[in-house]
């Protein structure tokens, strides 16, 4: 027998003893054993890279490609090693029935592990592969396959706890009742994280993908993976934010996914007018306006309409203030109205207007309520800033002022003019 052949060298060839030719014959089957184990493992390695990259290359298919990318047939050979060397331990542990013992336990639980990590190859390829598809490309798959994975570690931590004490498996789920309060404090993210992504998934309220913003948090970007017990998001700063997954359910967050699919992305900003620059037109004024293209209609007609309105009913205008008039804001405002109307950035099917807001110390709000056609970060930043710069430079064209605090130079200014007075 081979086991033997070693401890016939060390006892009828070099007369050594007994005892001393059996620990001998053990240490140099045991080099054997490792030097097999190891040349096994090159060999399937070495067929796997050479062959079965080969095939995966000619196929159509990735899923293939992903089976090699994950490492799928690597631990496939890792299990066929282990099994080859757990049937070869009771000949090369034939004197040592004791040490069988152990090492076929140990051996065991090497092969439930490496079972495991064998599934977790399989599931995690399945995944990728999903991911390509249109309907599964923004799913929280990696919250199933975790939760999936968290249950087989169980099984296979209580399956090798079984083998390496030689008490029946159903003991031990026997006695996992007296623990499941603790485990359930152990686990209560992921079982948390679990039932989150679930409802995440059914209520479609977050992809891959999805632009979101969890102002608590400090998180606003893209999210890009869902897992068993956090969201990972891309900040648009190139940040990572990491948020529990249960945090998804409990906590509000915008998503801004909606808005991308939309028509259009909001503009709603506003400029603070003084409110000592508005005043009513005069005749001067209404002459001036008329000038405008964009209101000219609009002033010619209201104009007319609130000569006419006045005459009818005999008002004194030798007071402005009598009767109807026109005002530069409320002309203003038309205009941007106008403006706004005309610009090719700007959704007209959406809602727009210019609209005044509740008057503050500093003056009254001017707000440009509207939606631009642009929806990326940077091209809808600059149509907003346009539209802005546009509004801030004709304000003086309307006898309008923009309130700003003053500034150092607006005090030293001050001082000077004093001065001279």
């Amino acid at each position: 027998m081979f086991n033997k052949f070693f401890y016939r060298i060390f006892k009828d060839q070099l007369s050594l003893s007994e005892t001393l030719a059996i620990y001998l014959n053990l240490l140099a089957n045991m080099v054997v054993f490792v030097l097999l184990g190891y040349v096994l493992f090159k060999l399937f390695r070495y067929v796997g890279r050479k062959t079965l990259h080969k095939i995966a290359a000619k196929t159509s298919t990735s899923f293939d490609d992903l089976l090699i990318k994950n490492k799928t047939f690597l631990n496939l050979s890792r299990i066929v090693i282990l099994i080859i060397i757990f049937n070869l331990l009771k000949e090369i542990l034939v004197d040592f029935p004791n040490l069988f013992t152990y090492a076929e336990r140990i051996t065991t639980i090497a092969i439930i592990f490496a079972i495991i990590w064998f599934i977790h190859s399989i599931l995690s390829t399945a995944k990728d592969f999903l991911r390509t598809t249109a309907a599964f490309k923004d799913k929280p798959l990696e919250s199933y396959v975790q939760i999936f994975m968290v249950m087989l570690w169980i099984i296979a931590i209580i399956s090798s706890f079984s083998v390496l004490t030689g008490k029946p498996l159903i003991k031990f789920l026997t006695a996992l009742g007296a623990f499941s309060a603790v485990l359930l404090l152990i686990f209560k993210d992921t079982i948390l994280g679990f039932v989150s992504s679930i409802q995440v998934a059914v209520n479609d309220t977050v992809r891959i993908g999805d632009w979101i913003t969890m102002e608590k948090y400090g998180a606003d970007g893209d999210v890009v993976e869902i897992n068993l017990t956090s969201v990972i998001i891309r900040n648009f700063d190139n940040t990572i934010s990491s948020i529990p997954t249960y945090y998804l359910t409990s906590d509000s967050f915008r998503n801004w996914r909606t808005m991308n699919s939309s028509g259009g992305r909001r503009i709603k900003r506003a400029v603070l007018i003084k409110i000592n620059s508005i005043h009513f037109l005069t005749d001067e004024d209404i002459e001036r306006y008329k000038k405008i293209e964009l209101i000219s209609d609009y002033i010619t007609k209201s104009s007319a309409e609130v000569k006419k309105y006045n005459e009818e009913n005999n008002i004194d205008k030798s007071v402005l203030l009598n009767g109807r008039n026109l005002t530069n804001f409320g002309t203003f405002r038309i205009y941007l109205d106008h403006y706004i109307q005309n610009h090719p950035k700007i959704n007209q099917d959406m809602l727009l207007m210019s609209r005044q807001l509740e008057p503050t110390p500093n003056g009254i709000p001017l707000e440009i309520y509207a939606f631009s056609r642009e929806k990326a970060w940077t091209e809808y930043e600059r149509v907003m800033a346009n539209i802005f710069d546009h509004i801030l430079a004709s304000v003086k064209y309307f006898d309008l002022e923009v309130f700003q605090n003053p500034s150092s130079i607006d005090i030293a200014n001050l001082k000077e003019t004093k001065t001279s007075e």
